[in-house]
């Protein structure tokens, strides 16, 4: 209830509100609004700064992936891994918008691309692990039965189905014997805004490409491509004379280009554009617990590296057969040798010998 205050002497009165814990009177009403409205244009210029978005952005990422407390990993190697997963949640799409970008009705998330990062002293190394991998998952326990299972070849997308993010790395790392540093994670509607939030990314295409399915319907040259555009180029895998292998390069030249553009000084000095880009890529981001938000752009630097010539290397993991039939379906199946080949080099921090 509001104090009722009048000119006449108090005499036992209860004496004027102060503040608590000073022996202060209160600052009239109007002081106080003026000194709010003065605290949020601070706080409103200081989120519109760089640095400013970058305190807010580290508060707002999803840290949910426990990496800690996964069992039975490989040993430490040299340099850091991350793992980039391109998954296909559908939430915070509307129903209009999930015809228009040609998501389907699906409801969870399951992976929709897998792409390895590993950064050290020989530079950046990008690896695609095609989502249709045989591979053998670990021994795991269904969250809802409690029922347990050993070890079992399945392909590489099934054990995120199964076991989310947890699950794929450990599935990743017994078959790499590479430690994962870091995940991260970020759906649909997040890619799309944040295409979208930075102005669209340039690509050039040596053909057209018109694909029903992912809605693919890009015209051959150097254009921008915008949010659902993007989307429908890296998901389109139809109208690859490889498959899913083709598509896995569409993925590694969009995010390398993806990152460039994010990095380039109009867009990070430019708080109109970086601040909702961040904010729209944070909607659907999930990281592991232990990932700071310089974690998060020395990534992004590492994924800017391989779009220069010489800078990277941009590489699939070595197939030895594709459309091999098994219980579960067409698989791709790994040449072991060259891959195993491939992750000790990266283990030792060693450039991938080039084929």
């Amino acid at each position: 209830m509001r104090e009722r205050y009048d000119d006449r002497p108090h005499t036992g009165s209860p004496r004027a509100p102060r503040h608590r814990g000073s022996g202060r009177t209160a600052a009239p009403p109007r002081r106080r609004r003026a000194l709010r409205r003065l605290l949020l244009l601070v706080l409103s210029a200081l989120l519109l700064t760089p640095p400013g978005v970058c305190l807010w952005a580290d508060i707002r990422l999803n840290r949910e992936v426990d990496l800690g407390g996964i069992p039975d990993r490989p040993p430490r190697g040299t340099g850091t891994n991350y793992l980039i997963v391109g998954s296909d949640s559908r939430e915070g799409l509307s129903s209009r918008a999930r015809r228009e970008l040609h998501t389907g009705t699906a409801e969870g998330r399951r992976t929709d691309s897998m792409i390895l990062l590993h950064t050290g002293a020989h530079g950046t190394t990008m690896v695609s692990l095609p989502r249709d991998s045989w591979v053998v998952l670990p021994p795991y326990t269904e969250p809802e039965t409690g029922k347990r299972h050993g070890p079992a070849p399945d392909k590489l997308n099934a054990a995120f189905s199964i076991g989310g993010p947890e699950l794929l790395v450990r599935t990743v790392e017994r078959n790499t014997g590479l430690r994962i540093d870091h995940y991260a994670e970020i759906g649909f509607r997040g890619f799309v805004d944040l295409v979208d939030g930075v102005g669209g990314v340039r690509l050039c295409l040596d053909r057209d490409i018109r694909d029903e399915k992912s809605g693919a319907n890009l015209r051959k040259g150097c254009h921008d491509r915008h949010g659902a555009q993007a989307l429908a180029f890296v998901r389109q895998r139809h109208q690859e004379r490889r498959g899913d292998l083709g598509r896995t390069r569409n993925q590694q030249r969009f995010l390398a280009a993806l990152a460039d553009k994010v990095s380039q000084r109009d867009v990070l000095l430019d708080p109109s554009r970086i601040y909702p880009a961040a904010r729209d890529a944070l909607e659907t981001l999930v990281v592991d617990e232990d990932m700071e938000l310089w974690d998060l752009v020395r990534l992004l630097r590492a994924m800017k590296s391989v779009s220069a010539p010489g800078s990277g290397a941009r590489v699939n993991v070595p197939v030895a057969a594709v459309g091999v039939r098994t219980t579960k379906g067409s698989a791709i199946r790994w040449d072991r040798e060259k891959a195993r080949e491939l992750f000790t080099a990266l283990r030792n921090d060693r450039p991938p010998a080039r084929r």
